[in-house]
């Protein structure tokens, strides 16, 4: 089913082309990702199809089909600051969703008339399963204070808030822009699992690379304003970009032989020609056109000279750190070695930032000793930003810094050759920092780190805001980086593949060494928690396989067996909502019957979605 059409779309700024003439069909079930670089125009394309921006062109269209409910994550909420969370995660028309609202209104003021009305007005809109959906889409994204106001909120706690808002409103089509930012490592984890669901239809960006793999099938790039599709995975998208950049490699071989021979050709003619000549000139000249247009990625190798670390470079000797009650790290003790790379993985308050704070000496212990060797030269990204003024130019911000950095043998890179290196052309580093995007603010602050030549990098969530292609340049300069690399990050792609082990903090203070990447972390998690279920999987979860018919009997013993299950479970359904009638003063009780109403929807629902499938082999 054609849910969204874009035909012959442009969008310009003055001289500046993001794309042009495109065209893009979203289809129901379609979980598309588009990828480019900042600055290219993909959150413009995410607001023309979101209605938001007219498409320019005599014949461009965006149709979208009628009574389509679209839901869009904007990096940038707009939400009312007065207005408390509840209510703005509750803004919606559908009546499922407000009654659901008043009855956690009505609990906070705990007015037991008020509750009695809402229970069932739940009741017959048989809206519990929303109400359990509500609850768990918080519990995930771990929002808990409902009543605070939204302006006493962080930027990352907005973007949990919005997100929440979304999902809720189960739409249509959900518009995610970087829906994976301010988001710790389990939330991803739980968001790809719920996306993954064939009834969702998603247009999403983000530079989470996993999470590209894990939950789309179409990927969409805009390269140079034009549009190139790929059906199939982000490993599938990589593969074909990888041959469409060969064959243009061949393409501009050719193109250069040829420009060299209508050149010199060119050069050989006298000055009056005839017309003949005249045609192969403008020939030329459109041939010199399309050579200049052709547009190739260079890959520059350097090696970095830092400044020269001693032996001795930090050591943790038996460190706590705890805020009030709460323990973050207790008792940790680690000597770092040369060219060492850590990552640090944890949930969100679990200490992540504590720790690099007391390893930068921003934050002093509460017990035990830091050492830092004299030698040693921090080089911290951390999750602020760029701090300069708006009216500086890009190159100036960089040779306030220095001028050049140093290489090996003596040789050195430029101020202007490094912000090339990072997607920074001659004419942009001339614009003024106000004129930049986020991604692109955040990828000159990358630089203003580096460029003071640490030898020892501190990178504080740095992938956030930065597209794909700039994530791999950075990689590929830190994976030539001599000196310690200390990472924190969401993005487990970018862990993996620069870290050797990794500091799990695991709550309590605990902070554990695992020797390995994130993921085999994770996956050793997973085997562990496999062996410590001893018990088998019960028959009602387990999906019916069709290829194989099992005897007639069996099937009418299944049937039978799930309509008893069935019958069972729609009483204690019933017993819960009575006893949730005679409880409507105790806060706690009524919150807990609630959820234990929600689980048991889930449950009946899925036994009806058993028995239909054995029904069918009847």
């Amino acid at each position: 089913m054609n849910y969204i059409q874009v035909e012959n779309a442009s969008i310009s700024y003055g001289e500046k082309v993001l794309f042009r003439d495109v065209d893009l069909l979203v289809n129901k079930g379609d979980r598309i990702a588009m990828v480019a670089k900042n600055g290219s125009g993909k959150s413009t394309f995410m607001k023309m199809i979101n209605g938001d921006l007219v498409p320019e062109g005599e014949n461009a269209k965006v149709s979208i089909r009628k009574d389509l409910n679209i839901a869009y994550l904007r990096q940038e909420p707009d939400f009312r600051p007065e207005m408390s969370v509840l209510d703005t995660i509750m803004d919606s028309d559908i009546a499922e969703i407000q009654a659901v609202k008043e009855y956690e209104i009505a609990v906070s003021k705990n007015d037991a008339d008020a509750i009695n009305e809402c229970v069932s007005k739940i009741e017959d809109l048989k809206a519990w399963d929303i109400e359990a959906k509500v609850k768990e889409v918080l519990f995930r994204l771990k929002i808990e204070n409902l009543n605070q106001a939204i302006g006493e909120l962080s930027g990352g706690q907005r973007r949990r808030v919005a997100l929440a808002q979304i999902l809720i409103q189960n739409p249509d089509v959900l518009i995610l822009d970087e829906p994976t930012n301010h988001l710790d490592i389990e939330m991803i984890e739980w968001l790809e699992e719920y996306l993954n669901s064939p009834s969702l239809t998603l247009f999403m960006v983000t530079h989470d690379r996993y999470f590209l793999e894990r939950v789309c099938n179409v990927i969409v790039e805009l390269d140079e304003g034009n549009f190139y599709h790929v059906r199939g995975s982000y490993s599938d998208y990589l593969e074909k970009r990888a041959d469409r950049k060969a064959n243009e490699s061949v393409r501009n071989d050719k193109l250069n032989k040829l420009f060299k021979k209508e050149l010199d050709w060119v050069r050989r003619q006298p000055k009056a020609r005839g017309t003949k000549a005249k045609s192969r000139v403008e020939q030329f000249e459109k041939l010199k056109e399309e050579k200049n247009s052709f547009k190739y990625e260079s890959i520059m190798k350097f090696h970095i000279v830092p400044e020269r670390m001693g032996s001795k470079i930090a050591e943790f000797h038996n460190v706590s750190k705890s805020f009030g009650d709460k323990n973050l790290i207790k008792n940790f003790s680690y000597k770092f070695k040369k060219n060492e790379r850590v990552g640090i993985a944890g949930v969100n308050g679990s200490g992540k930032s504590t720790f690099i704070n007391m390893l930068t000496g921003e934050l002093e212990p509460d017990q035990g000793k830091l050492i830092i060797g004299e030698t040693v030269k921090f080089g911290y990204y951390n999750q602020e930003g760029l701090d300069v003024s708006q009216d500086k130019r890009v190159i100036d911000v960089v040779r306030d810094i220095a001028e050049y950095i140093p290489l090996e043998k003596g040789m050195k890179m430029s101020a202007e050759t490094l912000l090339e290196r990072f997607l920074f052309p001659r004419p942009q580093q001339q614009v003024y920092i106000s004129q930049l995007s986020g991604g692109e603010k955040r990828r000159l602050y990358l630089l203003t780190i580096l460029i003071t030549n640490p030898n020892f990098l501190i990178l504080d969530e740095p992938t956030n805001d930065l597209d794909i292609m700039t994530l791999n340049i950075l990689e590929d300069y830190l994976m030539e980086f001599p000196g310690v690399l200390v990472i924190i990050t969401h993005d487990r792609y970018f862990m993996d593949k620069l870290t050797d082990h990794i500091f799990i903090l695991e709550g309590e203070g605990k902070v554990k060494d695992f020797n390995g990447s994130y993921s085999e972390w994770k996956t050793r998690q997973a085997i562990a928690l496999e062996e410590s279920r001893n018990a088998p999987e019960p028959a009602s979860t387990k999906s019916v396989d069709k290829s194989k018919k099992a005897p007639e009997q069996i099937i009418k013993n299944n049937v039978k067996r799930i309509e008893k299950k069935l019958a069972d479970k729609e009483k204690e359904k019933a017993k819960l909502s009575k006893e949730l009638n005679d409880n409507l003063e105790n806060m706690d009780k009524l919150n807990e019957l609630s959820v234990k109403i929600g689980a048991i929807v889930k449950e009946i629902e899925a036994l009806e979605a058993e028995w239909e499938e054995w029904v069918e082999q009847l």
